[in-house]
């Protein structure tokens, strides 16, 4: 599978990259550790060889899982990560908080001090079974703390081989612009789909121009542009999307009227929905890998096949001339954050 270099670090990532939030269960339900290894296992055997993954993600749980998988290949694979949003201490900003599998909240804030970095990459560190990151990035920025605190915290970590590049998730190019003042910038993580695209502004121009890499997440929309969710489909409240504006009953059913209209397409190619979405995101300028959730290795597998999905101009042509006419609702109740 051809590699994708993040900006202009050494890293190198493949243009589909195994998202893990799920694989940690907290905000998706329950999850299932042999099936979650077997999407990793799957991902890799495809040629699928970077995984994203974050602390925060079930707290600790999808690092865990991640590093047994990998035990032994670590050479195979690349591994990104993040730190930032802590469950352990009220230290930092508050950043609302998650719901855990037994539906209560657990309350989480950021936290980008100098002290707290350190402490997070030994601990992802540990939790992954490797002596280096392949790219660390900061989850959420944290306004309590000073930026340059921040990335000379990450200067040093790059300096002792503990990380090989920074990144950073979530990022206005503002606060880009002032990071890279301290410390070179691989790449930004912010959320991107063919009904989620307000990077296309400014995150998009601002990275092509300074060559900061773009994974972009949720091309899928958290499963919304596969098709498979219905109107009436009740998600608990455990699942985060039962709080989601694009969750909407008539957001939903908007979308779905989309998808009806574009399916032709992706059959008349042996496609998915999905694969769609996917390879829709992909073609954008600017865009460097697009992140993927799998939570078993039938998933791990459809995702890898989206990469074989080539329209013709007229089609994507027709697809966006279908997209113009969804006008969603994406007011957020209140408290309701978006805690990714």
């Amino acid at each position: 599978m051809d590699m994708r270099q993040l900006g202009n670090s050494d890293v190198k990532v493949t243009p589909i990259i195994l998202g893990t939030w799920a694989i940690g269960g907290l905000m998706w339900g329950r999850t299932d550790e042999k099936d979650s290894i077997e999407a990793i296992d799957k991902s890799i055997e495809l040629g699928v060889t970077t995984l994203d993954t974050a602390p925060i993600y079930g707290c600790g749980l999808s690092e865990e899982i991640v590093g047994r998988a990998i035990a032994g290949r670590r050479d195979r694979v690349q591994i990104l990560t993040k730190f930032g949003v802590n469950w352990e201490t009220d230290e930092g900003t508050a950043h609302g908080g998650i719901i855990g599998i037994d539906g209560r909240k657990v309350p989480v804030c950021r936290n980008g001090s100098r002290k707290r970095i350190i402490h997070e990459c030994e601990q992802s560190l540990r939790r992954l079974r490797t002596d280096y990151i392949d790219l660390y990035q900061h989850h959420w920025p944290d306004p309590a703390t000073p930026i340059e605190e921040t990335f000379t915290a990450l200067e040093k970590l790059l300096q002792e081989g503990k990380i090989r590049a920074v990144g950073v998730s979530n990022y206005t190019p503002e606060l880009m612009s002032e990071a890279r003042r301290h410390v070179p910038l691989a790449s930004v993580q912010p959320p991107y789909s063919m009904i989620n695209r307000g990077i296309e502004e400014n995150v998009l121009p601002f990275c092509r121009k300074h060559d900061v890499g773009v994974i972009v997440y949720s091309p899928m929309q958290r499963g919304l542009l596969t098709g498979k969710i219905g109107v009436d489909q009740v998600f608990p409240p455990a699942d985060h999307r039962s709080r989601e504006p694009f969750f909407k009953p008539e957001n939903r059913r908007q979308v779905n009227d989309f998808l009806e209209k574009i399916r032709p397409i992706a059959e008349a190619h042996n496609a998915t929905l999905g694969h769609v979405a996917i390879q829709w995101v992909r073609r954008q300028p600017g865009v460097t890998a697009a992140l993927v959730g799998a939570r078993n290795a039938r998933q791990a597998e459809e995702n890898a096949c989206a990469l074989d999905l080539k329209l013709s101009d007229a089609e994507w042509r027709e697809i966006d001339r279908h997209l113009a006419g969804v006008k969603l609702d994406l007011s957020r109740p209140a408290g309701s954050e978006n805690q990714r």
